[in-house]
């Protein structure tokens, strides 16, 4: 053995290397959607947001697209500053979501059918916090708000089209109690990811009562992520979606 490797399992450790320095203030990973089939993902929240753009500058000079998460409204009027020409700019108030691109940007669709399903009305700037990180990785998203375990009639015509649509897994998001996850675990054969949010009060109050109902849940098929986790769940569901359409297409009949 001379330690010699080919010109592709070069390239493979490249990226697996690719760190790049944004003026001594971050260490992008620029490599990570490609070793993970997650993008990195920019969390304003806590950061000053002339440093923001910047690192959002960064990633979409070497990759064409930036997220962005937790933004707030000043960081939503300095990217529409920023980035007024030459790029496309999603902003969701909502979820608190900036997605900027390049002009022509496309994310390649893979197949993968995801389900985010909510208790409440409270409980939709999560789910569009999934639904958004879904998308950018690829995935369809089929939605349904507001069918709780307080009008539980209204989960049934859900639930049929989720089956229906042929869903590879159902984010489940709800607060207060966070019964609605363990409701639709139980009743379909879909991995569910639960997502607890921070909407009730009292004992239990900022979702601490609905992550533990979700932690304490009986049924099988369920896994849970923290407090408001729009993005982990999405994120996630969008790697078990993203594999099964893998697999879908080498085997069509599925």
């Amino acid at each position: 053995m001379k330690g010699e490797i080919s010109l592709n399992e070069a390239e493979k450790l490249l990226r697996l290397s690719a760190i790049e320095e944004v003026e001594r203030i971050a260490k992008i990973d620029v490599s990570r959607e490609e070793r993970k089939g997650i993008p990195e993902i920019i969390l304003a929240e806590g950061k000053n947001v002339n440093d923001t753009l910047r690192i959002a500058k960064a990633f979409v000079d070497r990759k064409g697209r930036a997220i962005i998460s937790r933004a707030n409204d000043n960081l939503f009027k300095l990217v529409k500053r920023k980035f007024r020409n030459n790029f496309d700019i999603m902003l969701n108030r909502d979820a608190k979501i900036v997605v900027i691109k390049k002009k022509g940007y496309k994310v390649e669709k893979t197949g993968g059918r995801i389900g985010i399903i909510t208790a409440g009305t409270s409980d939709i700037p999560i789910a569009e916090e999934a639904k958004i990180v879904a998308e950018e990785m690829g995935c369809e998203v089929i939605t349904e708000y507001d069918v709780g375990v307080a009008g539980i009639h209204r989960l049934f015509p859900t639930l049929k089209n989720m089956i229906e649509k042929d869903v590879d897994v159902i984010v489940v998001i709800a607060g207060r109690e966070g019964a609605l996850p363990s409701v639709i675990s139980s009743m379909v054969n879909i991995p569910i990811i639960a997502v607890p949010t921070s909407i009730g009060y009292g004992l239990g109050e900022r979702g601490v009562g609905a992550l533990i109902a979700m932690l304490q849940s009986c049924s099988l098929g369920l896994a849970v992520v923290n407090i408001d986790g729009g993005v982990q769940a999405g994120a996630i569901a969008a790697l078990i979606a993203n594999r099964v359409a893998k697999w879908r297409n080498k085997c069509p009949i599925i």
